[in-house]
């Protein structure tokens, strides 16, 4: 094990296990018998007994003792209590063979909710366990539901805990069960036990453990998770929203956009659609988004009409963000007119996080939208196809902030500043005087996990002081300190490199995004001999940077045009929310499959796209482990089917599934796919078929 050779076997040692299976295989084949014919007599029951102590983790076994139990009980004149005993009798037998067997504890806690058993003996029972191993994880689970049996407060029960921990810091069950007794107790009595002063005291306790011993894992853990429950809300709140409040939008069809003079980052080519999405983007995962919880004030639509949906790669009806889209078609446009559109949100029990907590801070927002007229003499416009990603087709943006009309979410944080603040004085006390503990060690030792809780600190304070910034300065402080961490966590730990590679580029992005004048510095302006000069086209090139990992995307909305090549993403999760995207450029990256571009399903504006040069199906799947050779359902064959496609073309929806998914929805004009494995002439002519919109494939015009 871990790189040790096994030391040969002797004899008699093979022999003796080779008679413990044939005796084990002679257990379990009288046990199956008498679990079959429902035999629940003293000896079926000793039987199986006798094959728990042997294997505890034969769970059918713990399944059989229940059923019997159950009869025992049924039966007429029956003894509850001798039934009951023996049956913890029978589950401590299995313990001693191996007390971290699940099934037994699991088996344990169900005969106590029988209602029979002595507390007390349970409690003894436990004193051995944890005296024998402190950080049997198990036990102490179990421990917790002895004590609400019992009617132990938590208090009482936090008290032993403290005791265990201060006999050994290591016990890294003990810190666990603290964090759950007090993650209870600040929920239900938050009067009694202020945040504050519990964080406080929790703080110079475990402070104890990490000086005692920084190379000890169990402290720094309960330290991570003191600094969540420091900086976490439970109440979710709106953090970021396009259009941005207070911004006046030029929409632009393609056709006329050779004739629009507004600021490129307050225009919003719609590419001949009839719609416009309204974009929600909260501070974590929530749910209830609807028309019930959100109100819309627009000619353009009621909120009874709108359609909020989850941008989320999962299926569970909750996400960061939410679009609805306010449609166009049935409204007479006035060319001389500007329309306001008034979205509000109020304290709303409807939308709540995943934990239950609902939103607190209401937020109404309003824009104004105006339509540039088209241009009659350019009657059949040029597309948004055709896009080159050379560097010399770009050119800096020279407007300055104060010419460019969009609000960074920075700024829209300071909305809620008349209800209770983000981040409230102890908390940053506490990061303050946390930080200043870990530079002190760090001073001393050079610590890895040191170093990696400094960076978290740092990055909680920044995040906590840019909430609460009245300034417009809207910088993240210590990120040149928090980077440099990274880079050294790098060095000294090779094997979670790629961790601290992902943690670097969010840092970087969130310094990169959090304010306009360090937005403007990588906005460029896309200029074509293809393209009418005077069309403002802005790209958010974020290329060449090492990136990661994407991040900040609330702070991204905006954007149209995104160019993240050359760098060494694996994932692009979180795009999905940029609802604006038209033009994507994720070439020369780490992508290794079509699945790691799953968020490309949402972006229904996506009209250019560049993957090539990266790693798709260069690392092949073995499909023969699945009882399918893909996960498509029949419904998804069917679609395929109505597609067009004739039924010779199986074969190919079968190789290519993941492909499938991720573009059938899509009407790209433009793919660049070359550089990679999986491309071939099958492929190509794959391609063609899912995406009849397809003008442009590589460097042939089709």
């Amino acid at each position: 094990m871990h790189g040790r050779p096994r030391n040969p076997s002797k004899p008699e040692d093979e022999e003796a296990s080779a008679a413990k299976a044939s005796k084990l295989r002679a257990l379990q084949s009288q046990f199956l018998h008498n679990h079959h014919s429902k035999l629940y007599d003293k000896g079926a029951l000793e039987l199986s007994a006798k094959l728990l102590e042997i294997n505890p983790e034969f769970y059918t076994a713990w399944n059989y003792r229940k059923l019997a139990v159950e009869h025992c009980l049924s039966q007429p004149g029956s003894d509850p209590e001798s039934i009951l005993n023996e049956e913890l009798r029978a589950v401590e037998g299995a313990l001693r063979q191996n007390f971290k067997s699940y099934g037994a504890w699991y088996h344990r806690k169900w005969v106590l909710s029988k209602g029979h058993s002595s507390v007390d003996h349970e409690m003894r029972l436990l004193d051995k366990f944890q005296k024998a191993d402190p950080r049997n994880f198990h036990a102490w689970n179990y421990r917790r539901f002895v004590a609400a049996l019992k009617n132990i407060s938590e208090e009482d029960e936090l008290k032993y805990t403290t005791d265990m921990i201060e006999r050994n810091f290591s016990n890294y069950s003990a810190w666990h069960n603290r964090s759950i007794l007090l993650s209870n107790l600040l929920k239900r009595k938050a009067e009694v036990f202020p945040k504050e002063k519990i964080l406080s005291e929790e703080y110079e306790l475990v402070h104890q453990a990490i000086f005692t011993d920084p190379d000890d894992q169990s402290g720094w853990f309960y330290h991570l998770w003191l600094l969540e429950q420091t900086v976490t809300k439970d109440a979710p709140w709106l953090i970021s929203c396009w259009p941005a409040s207070g911004s006046e939008l030029i929409i632009s069809d393609s056709k006329s956009a050779s004739s629009c003079t507004a600021s490129p980052l307050s225009s919003y080519f719609s590419d001949g659609r009839v719609e416009m999405p309204v974009i929600l983007y909260f501070n974590q995962a929530i749910k209830g988004v609807n028309t019930s919880t959100v109100t819309v004030r627009s000619v353009f639509a009621e909120s009874k009409d709108l359609v909020w949906r989850p941008l989320s790669l999962s299926n569970f009806g909750s996400a960061q963000a939410w679009v609805a889209f306010l449609k166009f078609s049935e409204v007479k446009i006035d060319y001389s007119m500007s329309y306001e559109v008034e979205v509000s949100l109020g304290d709303s029990s409807g939308i709540v996080s995943l934990n239950g907590c609902p939103l607190t801070h209401a937020f109404q927002s309003k824009f104004m939208v105006r339509f540039q007229q088209p241009d009659s003499r350019n009657t059949d416009g040029q597309n948004i196809g055709s896009i080159s990603w050379e560097d010399s087709n770009f050119q800096n943006y020279e407007g300055g902030p104060e010419q460019c009309n969009i609000i960074p979410p920075c700024i829209q944080l300071k909305m809620a500043k008349d209800h209770e603040p983000i981040a409230s004085k102890w908390q940053v006390d506490i990061l303050m005087n946390e930080i200043e503990l870990f530079r002190e060690l760090l001073s001393a030792a050079d610590c890895k996990i040191g170093k990696l809780t400094l960076a978290r600190l740092l990055t909680a304070l920044d995040t906590l002081m840019l909430y609460n910034d009245t300034s417009n300065s809207c910088q993240m402080r210590h990120t040149e300190e928090i980077l440099a961490l990274y880079t050294d966590l790098m060095k000294l730990d090779p094997s979670h490199s790629q961790y601290y590679r992902e943690e670097h580029s969010l840092t970087f992005l969130r310094q990169v995004s959090c304010s306009k004048e360090n937005l403007l510095r990588y906005c460029w302006l896309y200029r074509n001999s293809a393209l009418s000069d005077s069309r403002n086209l802005v790209c958010l090139r974020l290329n060449n940077l090492s990136l990661a990992r994407v991040g900040s995307i609330e702070n991204l909305l905006w954007v149209q045009m995104l160019d993240l090549s050359h760098n060494e993403l694996r994932s692009i999760e979180g795009l999905e929310a940029m609802q604006l995207l038209s033009c994507l450029n994720l070439s020369n990256n780490k992508i290794k499959s079509f699945t790691a571009l799953d968020p490309l399903r949402h972006l229904k504006s996506l009209k250019v796209l560049n993957i090539s040069q990266n790693e798709i199906g260069k690392h092949s799947v073995d499909t023969t482990r699945y009882l399918c050779s893909s996960p498509l359902s029949h419904t998804e064959a069917s679609d395929w089917r109505r597609s067009g496609l004739c039924s010779t073309d199986d074969a190919q929806l079968s190789k290519y599934w993941e492909a499938f998914l991720v573009f059938r929805d899509l009407t790209l004009v433009q793919l660049g796919i070359t550089g990679n494995k999986v491309v071939n002439e099958d492929f190509r002519s794959f391609l063609l078929k899912i995406l009849p919109t397809l003008e442009r494939l590589d460097d042939t015009n089709l």
